[in-house]
């Protein structure tokens, strides 16, 4: 590999950083070692092509275009969390699997969402991961965070908002979005 692709490539990883909180390659091998898959039925459960999801962890690729891919990868990091702290079987995850597999990335906002709560409700988690998709399809975290800075003095609380859901971390915008309901 020579410089510029070298170059190219810490560029990609770093711009998964701010994305997704971590470059891909990592993020895909959490979800290869902690779910038992391999690459290629990882790249299924997503949606992706072999190549592609390949060149994503490689950094040949920085984004993941397909807002349904990016819920996939985090239903997929949700089941992988319960399967470590053992609330869900490795039976049970490889059905889990199977559907997230399927999902065609529902929103809440048109009552497609198949995570809810007892009352038929979508879940707070879920809501805050559909506004975060939302946000991150229209604009990179680095770009979000600029728009932030420039709002900061006038309209503190939106910037606010598009920090912490634009370009943070879930628990920390299930945090925020819970202290602002009634």
């Amino acid at each position: 590999m020579d410089a510029a692709q070298q170059e190219a490539t810490a560029r990609a990883r770093e711009l998964q950083r701010n994305w997704y909180g971590e470059p891909l390659g990592a993020l895909f091998r959490k979800l290869i070692d902690d779910l038992g898959l391999n690459q290629a039925r990882l790249a299924a459960a997503l949606g992706l092509s072999a190549p592609m999801l390949s060149q994503l962890m490689s950094g040949q690729r920085a984004k993941i275009g397909n807002p349904a891919v990016v819920q996939r990868v985090q239903l997929l990091q949700e089941l992988a969390a319960q399967v470590a702290d053992g609330s869900v079987s490795a039976a049970e995850a490889t059905d889990r699997m199977d559907e997230i597999k399927k999902s065609q990335g529902g929103s809440v906002l048109n009552n497609t969402t198949t995570t809810t709560n007892s009352s038929g409700a979508p879940t707070v988690k879920r809501v805050v991961r559909e506004i975060q998709s939302l946000l991150r399809s229209v604009a990179a975290a680095g770009d979000i965070i600029d728009a932030a800075d420039t709002l900061a003095r006038t309209h503190p609380e939106l910037a606010e908002f598009l920090r912490v859901y634009g370009a943070g971390r879930t628990a920390d915008a299930v945090t925020h979005y819970q202290s602002h309901q009634s």
